[in-house]
């Protein structure tokens, strides 16, 4: 925790924190984390700043290894406040991949982004780059993942634009699941509590951002009644841990 919120900036600490997942041994590894989850569940303010860093590491691809192996930790030992962090729903759908029912983003209607042709997939990429509103506007419809993946990177996408991106029906998981693997944006309450809301955010993505949110917000997803009954479920449990006096209001902002 010490070293984790002296590093400047929100790269860098999911940075250290993934080479402490792949330097660590298991055991020691979920005994740590199990107690950071736990301290974090009782709304100690450092513990919840850290977990933020821990949340953007799992969401790396190749943190998904480490992610299983804390799983089989935290069952085997009965390290509850982990297995809340790293829990995954049974789903037929494998992360990152729309689950079914949904259509290949390929096959599905492209924006009119100029008259008389289709873009390519990369040119519409290139778009997602450049600063330009209008363009902006039209980017955000675009289906395929690849195009929100460099979209998100937009200095002039608003926070705005991502919460309606994130609370979108019916949305695609693997759009969502960009949204949530985004540093700069998981990391704002309103992002957070969209995605959480959203019926189509895959349950596994769901897990670790339900620990970052506070009693309000876990409220606002366990009386949803169209959020899937595990994220309800899971977000009681978080809420039965929460300590009385810990303050309704949604978070600011993150330290940068």
């Amino acid at each position: 925790m010490r070293v984790t919120r002296a590093l400047p900036d929100l790269p860098l600490r999911a940075s250290y924190v993934s080479g402490l997942f792949a330097t660590t041994p298991i055991a020691t590894l979920a005994r740590a984390l199990d107690q950071l989850c736990a301290r974090a569940e009782q709304a100690e303010e450092p513990a919840r700043e850290v977990l933020l860093s821990v949340v953007d590491a799992l969401g790396k691809a190749e943190s998904q290894g480490v992610a299983q192996r804390l799983r089989e930790e935290a069952a085997g030992e009965s390290l509850w406040a982990l297995e809340r962090l790293v829990r995954r729903a049974p789903s037929p759908r494998v992360e990152g991949e729309a689950g079914p029912g949904a259509t290949d983003p390929t096959k599905e209607r492209i924006p009119d982004y100029v008259k008389g042709r289709a873009l390519t997939l990369g040119e519409r990429k290139s778009l997602a780059r450049r600063p330009d509103r209008d363009m902006i506007d039209k980017l955000l419809q675009d289906p395929h993942p690849d195009v929100i993946h460099r979209l998100l990177k937009n200095p002039r996408l608003t926070e705005d634009d991502v919460v309606r991106l994130a609370a979108r029906r019916p949305g695609r998981p693997d759009v969502l699941a960009e949204i949530a693997r985004a540093p700069s944006w998981v990391h704002r309450s309103r992002v957070r509590l969209a995605l959480m809301l959203n019926p189509d955010t895959p349950p596994e993505l769901a897990a670790p951002i339900s620990g970052l949110l506070v009693r309000q917000e876990l409220r606002l997803v366990a009386e949803a009644t169209h959020v899937p009954p595990q994220v309800r479920a899971l977000c009681l449990e978080h809420l039965e841990r929460r300590p009385p006096g810990e303050k309704e209001e949604a978070e600011g902002e993150p330290v940068q």
